[in-house]
């Protein structure tokens, strides 16, 4: 089997997020104006528009934009409204997908991401077919080298779950979602900047991939993730280094 390294994997999705900025900002766009519609334009009463907030500031997106998606959210502008929509289902190998749209045209989704799932050789599947696999956490990476007594010491006392030393000795540090943002504000004021942080989907069970089958996987991943109401794709797929070359 190949070399399996969850740096790897995060440094690839690093530079794919870079390569996509102008469709990040879209993106986030559509989750500030969720939240803020959903919870109101105050960050200090509704988590979600935080968590929001900060991983608008995380990819740079500017004051201005962020202000003005919460404007039209809370009615001071004028905007769209979007539908949450979240689909589940099965790429090559048994590998559990899930989807997360926020759209304007339900009819339009579900068409592509139907496409998506039948071209690449995928199941659709309904509701709960693969979601009980997931769990919401908050998720800290660091780069190879980063003292794990420092970051260990912090990240507890913030009130992180855990701290994990990878076999290519990164280290992954783990929160509730509402413990989050406590302790990237505590990595922060530690000059302990994470190279990635984010609230995700974490699969309880991981299925592991040779070369050929991770590439598959991968370019399936890719099509879910580069349709235009897409804002998130989770999956359970442990893919070799090898792969992403």
């Amino acid at each position: 089997m190949a070399g399996h390294s969850k740096w790897a994997n995060i440094q690839h999705r690093k530079k794919a997020v870079d390569a996509k900025r102008g469709k990040i900002f879209t993106r986030i766009n559509r989750e500030l104006t969720v939240a803020a519609r959903t919870g109101g334009g105050d960050p200090d009463a509704n988590p979600a528009l935080r968590l929001a907030i900060e991983k608008a500031n995380a990819a740079n997106m500017p004051k201005d934009n962020i202000e003005r998606a919460v404007k039209k959210a809370t009615g001071d502008l004028d905007g769209v409204n979007y539908e949450e929509l979240k689909y589940e289902g099965y790429a090559p190998g048994g590998v559990a997908v899930l989807v997360e749209c926020l759209t304007d045209n339900r009819n339009r989704t579900v068409a592509e991401v139907r496409h998506a799932f039948t071209k690449y050789g995928g199941n659709l599947g309904t509701d709960g077919s693969v979601a009980y696999l997931f769990s919401k956490i908050g998720v800290l990476n660091f780069a190879p080298g980063t003292s794990e007594m420092d970051v260990m010491e912090i990240a507890l006392e913030a009130g992180a779950q855990d701290v994990v030393k990878e076999e290519d000795g990164s280290l992954e540090v783990i929160t509730t979602p509402e413990a989050y943002s406590d302790v990237v504000a505590a990595m922060r004021a530690a000059n302990l900047k994470p190279e990635n942080s984010e609230i995700t989907m974490r699969a309880s069970l991981q299925v592991e991939l040779d070369v050929e089958s991770g590439e598959k996987v991968l370019r399936f991943l890719d099509v879910l993730e580069d349709l235009d109401d897409t804002q998130d794709v989770y999956s359970n797929a442990d893919i070799p280094e090898e792969a992403y070359s």
